[in-house]
């Protein structure tokens, strides 16, 4: 059979859709001159997978590993049936092709880039060392990497769980970035380069003087959320505005410093997440995984703002839909995981700013998502 670049040739149910939209997926071990065959050491489930089988099954951690490994098996990729989203895996290269241009040797440790809806992956050890209790999961299988497949050797100076962690969520902080630094206040766009930064102030409906916009970040205390906090202040946002359910989560942030005011308030609410922010933000930014937060960042984001919507709990059609009844003049944009240069931005932002690492080991000793 001819190999396909994106994938097709492992897709066995239904025929002629991509590997993300496929019932079932061929998880040969043997490889296509253009694949990657991985030897799999850990699974990482995306937050909105993850809670919504803890939710599902009462916090039961047995009944958590034993869907988890239903869905592999009878899928042949991880993909929650609910949520429709997956996450990503830590494996070491076991075979390249010789026509595979992801630039990868045998022995390399990696992580895949790409979610786990479109990677086949075969599990041998049933999930025996997994807990049931975190989104990282100890495994043993197989995962097969495809032409077009991203994936990054992992960095020498951090403990795997840590890198897994920042590296799962590394394309919030780049797109929040890269629209933060196109953001066009009276001043033009913001200002400097990736090492730029801005004073407190400004107006939130126009920016600052200098140009840079307001940010708001919604779920602001978790891993997308502190390090797009960071991102937005690196690429010259006038304010930065974060935004947390509880009055631990508003203490911790709080003491980071990582936001010029923190605010506390129900993200699914949408009069008081827009009450808690006092004005519209210029770019509002959504790193909450729980359904229900599309009206309330709608409502937080000024006219001619934008939107980034990075959680795999949102439905896109509320957001359309809620934007349309709210006559919300607003850019709404799906983070889709992959902007150019992702890995580094935010493995840097994490290794410069102490305040972010110190939160990603709290929530990893806590088992805490997002």
């Amino acid at each position: 059979m001819s190999t396909s670049p994106v994938g097709l040739h492992r897709v066995l149910d239904p025929p002629g859709v991509l590997p993300q939209a496929a019932a079932r997926l061929d998880t040969d071990p043997r490889i296509r001159p253009d694949e990657v065959r991985v030897r799999v050491e850990r699974l990482n489930l995306d937050a909105a997978s993850y809670r919504q089988l803890h939710t599902a099954h009462g916090g039961d951690p047995d009944a958590v590993r034993r869907e988890v490994l239903a869905i592999i098996g009878a899928r042949g990729k991880m993909q929650n049936p609910v949520t429709g989203s997956g996450g990503m895996l830590v494996g070491v290269v076991d075979e390249a092709g010789p026509d595979s241009p992801l630039g990868l040797k045998p022995g390399d440790r990696i992580a895949t880039l790409v979610s786990l809806t479109l990677t086949p992956l075969a599990i041998t050890d049933g999930l025996a060392r997994w807990d049931g209790r975190s989104e990282q999961i100890p495994a043993e299988g197989h995962a097969i990497l495809f032409a077009c497949s991203i994936a990054a050797v992992l960095p020498a100076d951090l403990p795997v769980p840590l890198a897994l962690s920042v590296m799962d969520v590394c394309g919030a902080p780049a797109l929040t970035h890269r629209v933060v630094r196109r953001h066009e206040g009276p001043g033009g766009p913001a200002p400097g380069g990736v090492e730029g930064r801005s004073p407190s102030g400004g107006s939130a409906s126009g920016g600052s003087a200098r140009g840079g916009p307001v940010v708001a970040v919604l779920g602001a205390a978790g891993k997308s959320g502190s390090l797009s906090l960071a991102a937005a202040r690196r690429a010259g946002a006038a304010r930065t505005i974060g935004l947390v359910p509880t009055e631990e989560e508003e203490r911790r942030l709080a003491a980071t410093g990582l936001a010029d005011t923190v605010v506390r308030a129900d993200a699914r609410d949408p009069v008081a997440v827009a009450a808690a922010l006092g004005e519209p933000a210029d770019v509002t930014v959504v790193c909450v995984d729980v359904p229900g937060c599309e009206h309330g960042a709608i409502l937080a984001t000024a006219p001619g703002g934008t939107v980034i919507f990075f959680s795999m709990a949102t439905s896109f059609a509320a957001a359309a839909l809620g934007a349309e009844g709210l006559a919300a003049d607003v850019t709404m944009l799906i983070g889709n995981g992959y902007v150019p240069g992702h890995v580094d931005l935010a493995l840097d932002l994490f290794r410069s700013e102490p305040a972010i690492r110190a939160l990603f080991t709290a929530r990893e000793a806590g088992n805490q998502p997002q």
